[in-house]
């Protein structure tokens, strides 16, 4: 026969306090080492007078960080 405990006025086995103390364990263990979202940031707003400097500014600021991570990028 099973070891009975009285809990909270029921009877529970001992087998299934040992299932639910390894579950919460396990799940306790894997909620925090999961890691979180990586943190997006975002760059400031460009205030450009027209649509062409714009433009000019995205494509400058693409191809500096392209010639920063070693990937040249033809325009």
């Amino acid at each position: 026969m099973v070891q009975m405990y009285t809990i909270a006025g029921r009877q529970i086995g001992s087998h299934v306090l040992a299932m639910c103390t390894l579950s919460t364990i396990f799940g306790v263990t894997y909620l925090s080492t999961r890691g979180s979202k990586p943190k997006v940031t975002q760059s400031p707003p460009i205030n450009a007078s027209s649509s062409d400097e714009e433009a000019f500014i995205k494509n400058f600021l693409k191809n500096t960080s392209a010639e920063e991570k070693g990937e040249k990028k033809a325009a």
